[in-house]
């Protein structure tokens, strides 16, 4: 299992091998890494785009540039997270209790 702790500590062993370069973690710093993930949203909808459903499920290499894709999103994802300072039991809470709302809505 791949978990959100995992790849927070993923994302901050990078920062730290780039805190030269990189803009350290703040709640500053957090609106350029929504824009950055809107930026990979976008890479993700172009492979759809360009490629197709079927292409993204069923053809080795669009798949691998799909999840590719996928997974730059969930690094900025995890680097908001870091910024605002959210805990992954913060977000499990969050997640858990808009689950059980979503349950009951319809």
């Amino acid at each position: 299992m791949f978990t959100i702790a995992e790849m927070m500590d993923m994302q901050k062993a990078m920062l730290e091998k780039y805190s030269e370069q990189w803009e350290h973690y703040s709640p500053a710093a957090g609106r350029n890494h929504l824009l950055w993930m809107i930026c990979e949203i976008g890479e993700v909808i172009d492979v759809i785009k360009k490629s197709g459903d079927e292409a993204a499920c069923r053809d080795p290499k669009v798949r691998a540039r799909f999840v590719e894709e996928m997974a730059d999103v969930l690094m900025f994802y995890n680097d908001v997270l870091l910024c605002y300072g959210i805990t992954e039991e913060e977000l499990k809470a969050a997640y858990e209790a808009k689950f059980q709302r979503n349950l009951t809505r319809w």
